[in-house]
């Protein structure tokens, strides 16, 4: 079951898997009080949370990270996002009314792309994780067996035709498209139906 949580500025996603929960972002730091009252809105307990995925390390998608590992929550990093975990650091710590704690990777749990499948079905989640690189190097999208693609800061597919050369783009479009997705959910954007 996939349910969207939207308190700030970032459309974020908790997936209730058969054992276990999964979100998908998180907003800025700060927004834990109103994080909390979106997630009673939707019935949901920090509890039910069992890992928390940043689609990529950008203030806005992963800025409740450390507040929700305190309190239980394994924060799930992909190997290739490990060097841009604390990307979001210097701004946060610039912002000294936010009382920031950086992220200890050292406790995350360290997936390959290769290894995404088994883990999320472990949660009884049919999917995996990809990377799409073309909006930052450690971007990922999470493709749902179900045809449901969680795409972050993916640029929309029909931006695609606003650039004379965007390789990267079009690399990470034909890679999300291969899983044939009906739908896109952006973090920023409306949710796209794509035609059959």
């Amino acid at each position: 079951m996939l349910i969207k949580i939207r308190y700030g500025n970032t459309n974020t996603f908790f997936i209730k898997g058969t054992g276990a929960g999964l979100l998908v972002d998180t907003d800025f730091a700060g927004t834990l009080p109103a994080f909390y009252k979106a997630i009673k809105a939707q019935e949901i307990q920090v509890s039910d949370i069992t890992y928390l995925l940043c689609t990529h390390h950008h203030p806005d998608h992963c800025g409740l990270a450390s507040e929700l590992m305190a309190q239980g929550v394994k924060l799930v990093v992909m190997e290739h996002q490990l060097g841009s975990v604390h990307y979001s650091d210097p701004i946060f710590a610039r912002m000294h009314d936010l009382e920031y704690v950086p992220v200890d990777e050292s406790k995350a749990v360290v997936l390959s792309s290769a290894e995404s499948r088994s883990f999320l079905a472990k949660m009884g989640i049919n999917g995996e994780i990809i990377s799409t690189p073309s909006h930052s190097e450690d971007s990922i999208c999470v493709m749902l067996d179900e045809g449901i693609c969680l795409a972050g800061d993916l640029e929309p597919y029909e931006y695609l035709a606003a650039y004379a050369d965007n390789a990267a783009l079009k690399a990470d479009w034909d890679k999300v498209l291969s899983y044939s997705p009906k739908r896109i959910y952006y973090a920023h954007a409306n949710e796209k139906v794509m035609c059959p």
